[in-house]
Order: C-alpha cells, then sequence, then structure tokens
C-alpha cells in the first residue's frame, strides 16, 4: 500500500533526490500553480475534470463518481505505464489529498510502484508557504544589484547564480523583466508560483554570508515581493552599475527582440507615452513603427527611464552604495566578484 506523508517528508525526500513529485490535478491546475519541480500526469484533463465537476452539481455526487470511474478505467493502462516511465519512488499529490491522489496511489501500489502521497495536497503546501513567508526573517547580509536600464544586471545575475553564488533572480521566479515592458515575450507567474519559487530558494541560502539579487520594485509583473524582502533591500548595501549607453541598447534589443515583438512594444508604450515629453514620445513611436528599434530604445532611457533611476540611486546614503563603472557585462561580473571574494573571507 501507499503510505501518506506531511509536506516536510515531501520536501525533505525532494531534497535528496529520492522521489519524483507528480501533481495529477488537471493540466490547468498544475499550470497555475503547483509544488516546484513536480512533473504533471494528470488523473483527469480538463475537459473531463469539467464533465465530472458539472455531474456532480447538476445530477448527484453518485453519478459524477460513477462517469469518473468510466473514464479513468480507460486509461489506466496509459496512467500506469507513464508513471513506470519514470526511475525510483514517487509522490502524488492532487488539490487537498482526495479522491485523485488517493486513487493514483492505490492504483500504482497495486501494479508494484513505490508511491507515496501527499496528505492534504497542494492546499497544505500552500499552507505551508504562507506560514513559511509570515514568520520568515531573512537572515544573509543583502548586496542588492542596481543600474541603468540595460545594464544587464539580470544577465550578472544569473552568470554568477551558475557560479555557485548566493542569488535570488526575483525576475526569473516571476518570469517578468520589471518593468512596463517586462511582458513581451513571456507569461508572467502568478503569486502562489512566485512565493513557492521564492521560498525554495531563499530557504538554502540562509546561512549564507549574503544573498545577491537585484533592486526591484515592490511590484514586478502579476506579483508583489514579501515585505521582510523589500526591508532587507533597503537596509542592504546598493551596487550600482554603470554602463554606456550604446551597450544598454544593445542588451536591451537583444534580450526584447522588439522586431519579432513590435505590436507589444507598441501596446506597452502606449501605457507610458503621456509620460514623456510629446515631441519625444511622438518620434519614439514614429520609429517603433519603422522598425528603427535602436533610436526608440536610446530615446527611451534617456527620457524615462534614466530619471526614474536617478532618482532611484539619490535615496540611498553614500555609505550604503558602491558604483562600478564598466564598459561592459563581462567587467561588471568581475568587479562584482572581486567584491564578494572579500565577503567571503
Amino acid at each position: 500500500m501507499f503510505h501518506d506523508i506531511t509536506v516536510n517528508e515531501l520536501l525533505k525526500l525532494k531534497k535528496n533526490n529520492e522521489v519524483t513529485l507528480v501533481d495529477v490535478r488537471s493540466p490547468s491546475e498544475y499550470k497555475e500553480a503547483t509544488i516546484p519541480g513536480s512533473i504533471n500526469i494528470p488523473f483527469f484533463n480538463d475537459e473531463e475534470r469539467a464533465e465530472i465537476g458539472t455531474i456532480y452539481k447538476q445530477v448527484s455526487p453518485e453519478a459524477a463518481k460513477e462517469r469518473g470511474l468510466e473514464i479513468v478505467s480507460a486509461k489506466l493502462p496509459s496512467f500506469v505505464k507513464e508513471f513506470s516511465g519514470y526511475e525510483g519512488k514517487k509522490a502524488v499529490f492532487c488539490w487537498r489529498g482526495g479522491m485523485r491522489s488517493k486513487t493514483s496511489a492505490t492504483v500504482l501500489s497495486l501494479m508494484g510502484i513505490k508511491v507515496f502521497r501527499l496528505s492534504g495536497g497542494y492546499r497544505a503546501y500552500r499552507n505551508w508557504v504562507v506560514e513559511i513567508l509570515n514568520t520568515l526573517e531573512i537572515k544573509p547580509e543583502a548586496y542588492v544589484l542596481n543600474g541603468y536600464t540595460g545594464s544587464g544586471k539580470t544577465k550578472i545575475l544569473r552568470q554568477l547564480q551558475k557560479e555557485g553564488y548566493p542569488v535570488l533572480d526575483l525576475e526569473g521566479m516571476a518570469n517578468h523583466r520589471g518593468s512596463i515592458f517586462g511582458q513581451i515575450g513571456l507569461h508572467a507567474n502568478n503569486q502562489k508560483s512566485f512565493d513557492s519559487q521564492f521560498i525554495q530558494t531563499l530557504l538554502p541560502l540562509q546561512e549564507s554570508p549574503f544573498i545577491l539579487f537585484e533592486g526591484e520594485s515592490k511590484r514586478i509583473g502579476k506579483i508583489m515581493l514579501p515585505d521582510v524582502l523589500m526591508k532587507k533591500k533597503e537596509n542592504g548595501l546598493q551596487l550600482f552599475i554603470e554602463m554606456p549607453i550604446e551597450e544598454r541598447v544593445r542588451h536591451i534589443l537583444d534580450d526584447y527582440e522588439p522586431w519579432i515583438h513590435q505590436k507589444e512594444c507598441l501596446d506597452a508604450f502606449s501605457r507610458i507615452k503621456r509620460r514623456i515629453h510629446t515631441p519625444i514620445a511622438a518620434q519614439i513611436e514614429t520609429d517603433l513603427i519603422k522598425g528603427e528599434f535602436a533610436s526608440a530604445v536610446e530615446l527611451l532611457l534617456v527620457y524615462y527611464y534614466d530619471p526614474l533611476y536617478n532618482h532611484t540611486a539619490n535615496l540611498y546614503p553614500d555609505d550604503r552604495k558602491m558604483t562600478i563603472k564598466v564598459k561592459n557585462v563581462d567587467q561588471a561580473i568581475q568587479v562584482i566578484r572581486e567584491r564578494l571574494s572579500v565577503k567571503i573571507k
């Protein structure tokens, strides 16, 4: 038979790579939010789940169970086969540890597949995340990466993260670049997805001497950063990257690929157009329409984003600021490595 396990037991198994997490909810539920690192082998697809829900409400619970049994019976062989494709132990969960995960675990156990079931399902995991967030204290010192738009801050952080530095990639967790243009080419994560990734990234870093993250505003796309992180940011050492505007324009063009997302760029620009001096705004819009993207980006930087940055930079006292003047991202990474190595020693 299968064994029920708690959230903490599940996370311990996951940390030790002893189990494959399987979300047996429908694809839309999985897409909306899941436990990081889980795969999706749905017990019912979205259409089947909707059909059973309708029968439950309009006919009876018994009729819904009967229809569910019909659907499951027809696809049990393929369901079990998909699980068998993953080696080792599995842990299944649904919304609240109910019928879908119980039936899945029972069938798999009968077929000789070692399986656990998460007691309370995804809802129990979400409650665990919320509890952690409500009581969280961030222990490491904060190094906060700032800089003019286009300075390659995300690229810098991700390279340092690859090298093993304790980095919180907040934009990666939000799947959004943090500006009015930040959603272009991306599908922004919701708060539940962000919270899960944030907690599971931060907790292993709690004994690090420092953490490094970008100086984001409170909101990134669809999500709001935790108050505890915002407080940590305000009290951290602010690293300000300064880089030639030509290099910044190139980074933005490489990252956003406006020639592929021209309409999205125009739509985003329309939301800030009124905040820019009218002749300049008209020129930016014309450049975007004509495909003169480098010119449009440079004007946006000079007349919109750079003044916002200057305001932010002036909010911090000199004893908590460090300016890093470089020609490119590679130089910035090297300077930051040197600064962090001093801290580690």
